[in-house]
């Protein structure tokens, strides 16, 4: 291979690399259309035994409107553990018995630490267990729709996380970005035969597998759920998409949160994305359509990255006269064709329409993010929340809200 021949190949190589996530989400879309996995319809009711775990840390503000939400479920079988880690707890009185306060004696600074101290504290050996973030509002059929899934046979389930605010444009461009991947991270992923990934709150598992998977590892900084959903996958098991299953989550109101809490998200991502390439190795190996399927997606940059990358290469294409532009053209077009699929459908709230007009400057405070990653865990260990919207004033639990 001559020196030219290798430099294109390389840069044919580096190209694809770059650009195929601009596609992979309409391909996927597609084979969603033709061809959705029949999943095990499910058993006999049962009423499982949940702890629902709800963990804060530093801040507890936002904590009794959480635990209220919870108090309103439909269900019976449940107890409430609140893990105020570093927390005052003074204003955290409660008069229900299904709720239990705890607050450790040492800082814990960690989401799993904070989930086994509540597993450890547990007033009896629930089955289950599901995660709610202090900011977090639960629909009053959240536990009913996740028997759904138990009841089918499933040991994780994924629900969604609806928008509890959308009173900026940086909180619309975010309840945009859960739209598209809820979407395509969780109900296409999931109707393919693959798993759900994990969003770090509105999710639950049987007891027995969440300590299986997590018990023996000391996960600090953010990031826990990337760990844990290539824990449970690696074991063969499929993480379940249950759309009906709502929590309201806070979405990012002010520049400064944003930069900080993407800073985390993207040290994330470049600590486990290698998660991704085993997971798909494996899938190959093993003809495991849950494996490679996940794992393809584990490797996906965060959206401003590939977007980023493929502009670059669309540039060089365009000035050199390479006959890869026309390719990078359909490929930008995929991508907006498929980003438009799921945000732009009729049930989405107008205000997150019309919030991706700043779609340019929500990329810009990312880029700072990315400048910010490699210390990111020490800017704080979460995210601060400034919203206190109860369930009672969500307008329309069922579609859009604000």
């Amino acid at each position: 291979m001559t020196t030219t021949s290798f430099f294109i190949a390389l840069s044919i190589t580096i190209q694809v690399l770059a650009g195929y996530n601009l596609v992979l989400p309409l391909v996927l879309y597609i084979i969603y259309q033709l061809k959705r996995h029949r999943h095990p319809a499910p058993t006999a009711a049962k009423e499982w035994d949940y702890a629902i775990i709800v963990t804060a840390y530093e801040q507890t503000d936002t904590v009794p409107a959480a635990v209220n939400s919870l108090l309103q479920l439909d269900y019976n079988n449940y107890i409430i553990y609140v893990v105020a880690d570093k927390c005052d707890v003074s204003n955290l009185k409660f008069d229900d018995e299904r709720v239990v306060v705890l607050r450790p004696e040492e800082t814990l600074a960690s989401n799993t630490r904070s989930h086994f101290y509540a597993i450890n504290h547990f007033v009896r050996q629930h089955e289950l267990l599901t995660i709610i973030d202090s900011d977090n509002l639960a629909d009053p059929e959240y536990l009913n729709e996740l028997n759904r899934s138990f009841n089918a046979g499933f040991s994780a389930v994924q629900g969604v996380r609806k928008a509890k605010n959308l009173d900026t444009t940086f909180a619309c461009l975010d309840a945009a970005r859960d739209i598209y991947y809820h979407f395509y991270d969780g109900s296409v992923l999931y109707h393919l035969g693959s798993s759900a990934t994990l969003a770090g709150s509105g999710m639950a598992f049987t007891t027995a597998l969440y300590r299986e998977c997590l018990e023996r590892l000391d996960i600090s900084g953010a990031g826990f759920d990337k760990v844990l959903q290539n824990e449970i996958v690696s074991r063969g098991h499929r993480i379940a998409f249950n759309e009906g299953a709502i929590v309201y989550d806070e979405k990012t109101s002010n520049s400064e949160q944003l930069v900080k809490q993407r800073a985390r998200w993207i040290n994330t991502w470049f600590k486990y994305c290698k998660y991704g390439l085993s997971l798909a190795g494996a899938g190959i190996r093993q003809w495991d359509r849950n494996k490679f399927l996940f794992g393809i997606t584990l490797m996906r940059p965060p959206l401003f990255i590939f977007l980023i990358l493929s502009a670059i290469c669309l540039g060089a294409n365009v000035l050199l006269g390479a006959p890869g532009t026309m390719a990078w053209l359909a490929g930008f077009a995929c991508f907006i064709a498929g980003f438009a699929i799921p945000v732009l459908h009729p049930s989405t709230d107008k205000r997150i329409v019309r919030s991706l007009v700043n779609i340019p400057r929500f990329m810009f405070l990312q880029v700072r993010s990315l400048l910010l990653s490699r210390g990111a865990n020490k800017l704080s260990v979460a995210t601060r929340h400034y919203n206190k919207t109860t369930l009672s004033e969500i307008k329309d639990p069922g579609t859009s809200v604000g």
